[in-house]
């Protein structure tokens, strides 16, 4: 199956950002860089900027997803992932970070902290209804499948 092929358009807003690419033919996200030195404390959260704007292509959003080597190596993860960038925002892309882990994490220039993937979206007319159709589900919620095989 072909990839669709789309334009994305970036705008750096600091000198130091770095324009994302694809790090391998195939590859679903692209690698976001900070654009600065940032100490994050254990259970800290830290908003790293990109320096990047972006303009996406019609009806798709952009997802801001963890680095699997900083979440296994470091504890360090997107704390509201994924994080959503709306077709019409056209502001600096941020990242918000958290360290999980016991040591203090030191963010650096130009370093990879988070991958940018962009997924279509769907628009939906919305109604309101006083009852919805019935499932063989119906409302069962958390934990209703059981926690066993």
């Amino acid at each position: 199956m072909n990839k669709v092929k789309m334009k994305l358009i970036f705008k750096k807003t600091h000198a130091d950002a770095i324009i994302p690419s694809y790090a391998h033919p195939g590859d679903a996200g692209m690698d976001l860089c900070s654009i600065c030195d940032k100490e994050i404390l254990p259970n800290e959260v830290a908003l790293i900027g990109t320096g990047l704007s972006v303009q996406l292509p019609e009806n798709t959003e952009a997802q801001v997803r963890p680095k699997s080597g900083l979440a296994l190596k470091y504890a360090i993860t997107v704390l509201n992932t994924p994080g959503t960038v709306d077709e019409g925002y056209r502001g600096e892309i941020g990242v918000i970070l958290i360290n999980h882990g016991k040591e203090t994490y030191h963010v650096t220039k130009g370093q990879k902290i988070a991958q940018l993937v962009i997924k279509p979206t769907l628009s939906v007319d919305i109604e309101e209804q006083k009852e919805l159709s019935s499932t063989q589900r119906g409302e069962g919620g958390f934990g209703s499948t059981g926690l066993n095989k």
